[in-house]
């Protein structure tokens, strides 16, 4: 496994991570050992990019993180990512809001501290910008932490390009985690630019487009009940069926490479640029290994124009936009 390093930081990461979430919320139920297993695969195949948050399963996934691979005295072998700003009722779970409060964010990073823990947290990132309060505040004291030792990078998630430029301009940014796949290019316009400008790596989730590039959901049937995309606009009625055009010209191309779609998309995102890390999420070492052979699949100029010039996808990438792109 490739590696490269993490934009204005010290940080080696592998050329493709692996994104937790699923292991406890979102997806449908999930298995910790069969979970656990998957991490410790991970390691074994040179993946060592973790990406977890607060927000997944309230806590849940981090504690997951910690029994998995802290307790199991793997923590040196791990970059760990995690995220803090949405404010979830710990009792019930429900959403209360986003914060980038300065007060909050010295709260929700000593409770991800204790619930992974560990001493330092390797990437941090504010999950979503919160409307309310200054990005250079939430930056601020994003920075105190660094600091005083609790967080080694600083990381954003879903901004804006001028929000990046206000936060990179207290602290320097490391790494900006937006969705990026064939897709949801809409970045490229001008945050992949401005990343690009500032030295920060693109951390591209969903680069499978939570699993609809993969070809191996048909319907809505095939998802698990609780499955949050059964409300996600782009597995709708109409949209679902104009979007499964994307996954027929994929498969096409994957007949005749003897590939997978899910190697194909994750291998378009990687030639998109060295400074872009895919964070694919499953719960499952079979899928897990089919993700890091992408790694070593070459795309030839022609097979990119293909892929580039597949359909735009129908609706919106979550139900409700007013969070994204701050």
């Amino acid at each position: 496994m490739q590696t490269l390093h993490l934009g204005h930081s010290s940080l080696s990461v592998s050329r493709i991570g692996l994104g937790c979430m699923g292991m406890s919320e979102f997806y449908g139920p999930s298995d910790e050992a069969r979970s656990i297993a998957t991490l410790h695969r991970a390691l074994e195949l040179g993946v060592n990019f973790l990406d977890t948050a607060d927000l997944y399963g309230n806590g849940h996934n981090e504690r997951l993180l910690k029994k998995g691979i802290v307790d199991a005295g793997k923590r040196d072998q791990v970059v760990i990512a995690t995220k803090f700003a949405f404010v979830r009722d710990p009792d019930t779970d429900a959403f209360l809001g986003v914060s980038g409060d300065p007060a909050y964010v010295r709260q929700a990073c000593d409770r991800s501290l204790q619930r992974l823990g560990i001493d330092t947290i390797d990437l941090y990132y504010q999950h979503r910008v919160d409307p309310q309060t200054p990005i250079e505040d939430t930056v601020g004291a994003l920075a105190d932490l660094v600091q005083a030792g609790k967080v080694r990078a600083i990381g954003l998630s879903e901004a804006g390009a001028e929000t990046i430029r206000r936060a990179h301009a207290v602290h320097p940014i490391s790494a900006l985690q937006t969705e990026y796949s064939l897709w949801t290019r809409d970045l490229e316009a001008g945050i992949l630019p401005t990343c690009r400008e500032l030295g920060i790596t693109l951390v591209a989730y969903s680069p499978l487009g939570r699993g609809f590039l993969t070809g191996k959901i048909a319907s809505l049937d095939d998802l698990a009940p609780g499955d949050w995309r059964l409300n996600n606009p782009r597995f709708q009625g109409e949209a679902f069926e104009q979007n499964m055009r994307i996954v027929t010209e994929i498969e096409a191309l994957t007949a005749e490479k003897d590939v997978t779609p899910a190697q194909i998309a994750l291998a378009w995102v990687l030639a998109q640029g060295d400074d872009i890390v895919p964070i694919p999420g499953t719960r499952r070492i079979k899928y897990l290994e089919e993700n890091v052979a992408a790694a070593s699949i070459p795309l030839s100029g022609d097979e990119l124009a293909r892929l580039n010039a597949l359909p735009v996808p129908v609706g919106n990438r979550y139900p409700d936009m007013g969070l994204i792109g701050g």
